[in-house]
């Protein structure tokens, strides 16, 4: 068990984690840039709509990833492994 623990937890460090960074750095961009599109077009409700979207988009995706992070630490924890902060 102890080299499965070991495995598992090298690929969370290794792959896992920086990929979980990068999606909340994309959903973070998306959120802020349908803050702008929102803020930019207030004159213009299609284009307000477009904003709301990508707002609304990117808060699923923090939702998500705050998911993700949920599960991998119950499935790390599971094996006895620590996830990396």
């Amino acid at each position: 068990m102890d080299v499965l623990s070991k495995f598992i937890g090298k690929i969370v460090e290794l792959i896992l984690t920086p990929i979980l960074g990068l999606l909340f750095a994309l959903a973070l961009m998306y959120f802020v840039w349908g803050v702008t599109v929102f803020i930019a077009h207030a004159d213009n409700p299609e284009e307000r709509k477009k904003g709301e979207r990508k707002m609304l988009w990117g808060i699923i995706g923090f939702f998500i990833m705050v998911s993700v992070i949920g599960i991998l630490t119950a499935v790390t924890g599971t094996f006895g492994v620590s996830l990396p902060r």
